[in-house]
């Protein structure tokens, strides 16, 4: 049986009461103008993209959409039945040299869609069931999002919302999706600098991780349910085993224990294998990765729940 501490009787989108208050549209303005000189994102970039000009992301006024479809292979609090609703965003703001959907986070695939498209999306997607919104890869199309959601709930959008994102997010943007965004579902890839800049090109990484994922604890809480079993409200942390770094993944864990809650809901994935630059077939700079070209030992993934366990974390799966 769920403990009733992670049971909503009740629940309404949180971004409803935004609505009656009135303050969805000025919200849209303020989100918009972070655009102007691009503070998005923790890269900073600083470029005019209501202009369209492109920085890192290389994305300008509008967000770039890849898919939108009901999605059954999330976690299974999300999917459910009908699938989750996801909208996923191309042009990441990371560079993970593991990544294994590069062709999409890294690559030039997708459409522009202005903000009145993705709300339609979202609106289609409700109509098919959906349990869920699932915005995938967001952080540098934070405004865009908030812009989308704007257009929505007027057109009747009513589903919880999910924020699926890497962690690599500004405090900024987190703070104009306060009363919005339902569900936050960020990874928590890597811990260390070197590593970090090595694998992902971000050198700070783990420190807007951390920022985030406390920020995102402080707005939501806890994961909670609803009598039906589906997500609700609250974080949701991914965190992908890789070989041979046992060490980021217990020092992970146990911050999240430490520092953010015990009760913090973990899904400690093993669905690593080697992909885009670290796969041999396709990569570049052919001996760069070879000490994470390989898939995991069962004993890595089982030393990675031993290490949830003891850091004090009561609520993972094993994904």
């Amino acid at each position: 049986m769920m403990d009733s501490r992670f049971v909503l009787e009740d629940f309404e989108p949180a971004y409803l009461e935004l609505a009656r208050r009135g303050e969805l549209e000025s919200r849209g303005r303020t989100a918009l103008g972070e655009l102007a000189e691009c503070h998005a994102c923790p890269r900073e970039c600083g470029v005019a993209r209501l202009e369209n000009e492109k920085g890192f992301c290389r994305t300008g006024r509008h967000a770039f959409v890849s898919s939108a479809f009901p999605h059954l292979g999330e976690e299974g609090c999300l999917s459910g039945r009908r699938g989750s609703g996801t909208i996923f965003f191309s042009r990441c703001n990371l560079r993970c040299v593991f990544c294994q959907n590069a062709d999409i986070s890294q690559g030039t695939s997708g459409d522009e869609r202005a903000a009145d498209e993705i709300a339609a999306l979202a609106i289609h997607l409700q109509n098919w069931g959906c349990h869920n919104l699932n915005f995938v890869t967001p952080e540098h199309v934070v405004p865009q999002v908030i812009e989308a959601i704007v257009a929505a709930v007027p057109a009747g959008l009513r589903l919880p919302i999910v924020y699926n994102t890497s962690a690599y997010d500004s405090l900024r943007s987190l703070a104009l999706l306060d009363g919005l965004v339902d569900i936050y579902m960020p990874d928590f890839k890597l811990w260390t600098p070197a590593l970090s800049k090595r694998l992902c090109e971000a050198e700070d990484y783990a420190d807007h991780a951390r920022a985030a994922v406390k920020e995102m604890h402080r707005q939501v809480g806890a994961l909670r349910f609803g009598p039906d079993g589906l997500a609700k409200r609250g974080v949701l942390v991914r965190h992908l085993v890789m070989p041979g770094l046992g060490e980021e993944t217990a020092a992970i864990v146990k911050w999240l224990a430490d520092e953010v809650s015990p009760d913090t809901y973990v899904n400690v994935m093993a669905q690593y294998r080697p992909a885009h630059k670290v796969g041999r077939e396709t990569r570049e700079n052919a001996d760069s990765f070879d000490d994470i070209n390989r898939v995991l030992y069962v004993q890595e993934l089982e030393a990675a729940y031993a290490a949830a366990r003891r850091a004090g974390l009561h609520r993972f799966d094993k994904g």
